[in-house]
């Protein structure tokens, strides 16, 4: 072994990989890129898979009975490093698995040197990957829900206001804020299912494929997925290996159409807001000032919001991008899909919860109506009255039109719709079960009993 690489293992700095062989300093920085940075999201989920790991192998016999509860004892230690902040990759080491991998044989000698039999880094960090996301699921789907209740609370307070509806931006028919403010909760209903369907993919074990072909030791894979909570395991290999990238993929699918009903939304608040419309008051300590127009109250913040979720919305197709033409194995291209999704969770839950804090404060305009210009609205509501009364459709269209034209048209302006989902009949209380119902779907609490017997048994 040459002198350059016993000196870097004496330092800690050697690959997992590195045999005889120093890596140049340009490609080792080029071909490292921002891993280290982006794998601290992944140290503590690294370190649970890892527990898991060395809890098989004791099974198995590779881990001999007085070393396992040791390592996880040293292993709890790392994972409570990571969940405080306290944790880092120090230079010269690759990635977090090295650094996990170099902690233990420091605290533990040889025996921390075992943790990687019957393992390859591409399912350690399939695992890592897969534990991170379904953590991340969680939470956007508890934000998701956060805002829906508040969307349902607000169509309920402003069930009876009416306000215009439009077509083509120009105003058509009546409509209410229990309708606006409902619309954009059912919406998030269908976004939770999707969101539903991608955290059942994600909550399968990837570990065990090792580089994508499987392990000559007898690991116990059903093991390692009871106790990480997985719902199953990937169970083909390949296609184990295969998943990286296409998980990504179907997550950011579920991510961007969160995003985009939520950019619709910032869109429809910031015209609301503004003069020419009038619908909505934003509170003004959630606008900002003009450096010159001392009479401005900028929606700032929903315009930001409108930016970034237009952004998140891109994030499937960066991610295709990246993967698509891959064909069958393992290949470097995939770790440049983690600088793009991996922070894409933060920046989602940064949009719903701002979003939620403002919705919650916003106000609503309960005289619109009053302004005359809306009065064209009410139309079709004529329209229905005569031909319910017996006059023909399209008779009572054109007399209503031609009164129109002639200025002679005088609104019946109190509405009143019964059937399901409209002005009148808004069925929130059947969109709330619809999304309760699919919430507890999720079934975090199974995940959570997982977790915390994995932690114990370090105690």
């Amino acid at each position: 072994m040459s002198e350059q690489v016993n000196k870097q293992q004496k330092l800690g700095s050697a690959k997992l990989w590195q045999k005889s062989v120093c890596v140049a300093e340009e490609i080792d920085r080029f071909t490292v890129g921002h891993d280290r940075e982006l794998d601290l999201y992944l140290a503590k989920y690294d370190v649970l898979g890892s527990m898991a790991h060395v809890t098989m192998l004791s099974k198995i016999g590779l881990i001999a009975p007085d070393e396992l509860p040791v390592l996880l004892r040293e292993l709890r230690h790392i994972y409570h490093l990571a969940e405080d902040g306290r944790f880092c990759i120090e230079e010269g080491i690759e990635d977090v698995h090295s650094q996990v991998e170099l902690m233990l044989t420091r605290r533990l000698g040889d025996m921390g040197k075992k943790i990687h039999s019957g393992r390859s880094r591409n399912d350690q960090v399939l695992v890592d990957l897969k534990l991170f996301t379904r953590d991340k699921l969680r939470e956007v789907a508890e934000a998701v829900r956060t805002l829906f209740c508040e969307l349902q609370r607000q169509s309920e307070r402003y069930k009876d206001v009416l306000m215009p509806g439009y077509t083509h931006l120009q105003v058509a028919m009546p409509s209410s804020f229990g309708l606006w403010f409902g619309a954009y909760a059912e919406s998030l209903t269908d976004d939770m299912y999707l969101l539903e369907a991608t955290y059942r993919m994600t909550n399968r074990n990837p570990l065990g494929s090792a580089a994508g072909y499987g392990s000559s030791f007898p690991l116990d894979r059903t093991l390692t997925t009871r106790l990480l909570g997985f719902d199953s395991m990937d169970y083909n290999v390949v296609y184990a290996q295969m998943g990286r990238g296409k998980n990504e993929r179907n997550v950011a699918f579920a991510l961007a159409g969160i995003a985009g009903t939520v950019s619709k939304l910032a869109f429809d608040a910031c015209m609301f807001n503004s003069q020419n419309f009038g619908f909505v008051k934003l509170p003004d300590e959630c606008t900002t000032g003009s450096s010159i127009m001392p009479h401005k109250k900028n929606p700032d913040v929903f315009e930001l919001i409108r930016a970034r979720c237009n952004r998140l919305q891109a994030l499937p197709s960066q991610v295709v991008l990246i993967m698509n033409n891959l064909p069958c194995g393992y290949f470097r291209d995939l770790q440049e899909i983690k600088e793009v999704f991996l922070p894409a969770f933060d920046q989602l839950l940064d949009c719903l919860r701002m979003t939620t804090y403002i919705v919650e404060r916003m106000s609503v305009n309960e005289h619109l109506l009053d302004d005359e210009r809306y009065d064209a609205m009410f139309s079709v509501e004529e329209v229905n009255r005569l031909a319910a009364e017996g006059m023909p459709f399209r008779d009572a269209y054109r007399k209503v039109g031609l009164d129109i034209e002639a200025g002679k048209f005088q609104p019946v302006k109190n509405i009143r719709h019964t059937h399901e989902g409209s002005v009148g009949n808004l069925c929130n209380a059947e969109i709330a079960a619809l999304m309760e119902n699919i919430y507890t779907r999720f079934a975090f609490d199974r995940v959570d009993e997982a977790q915390k017997q994995l932690l114990a048994s370090a105690e």
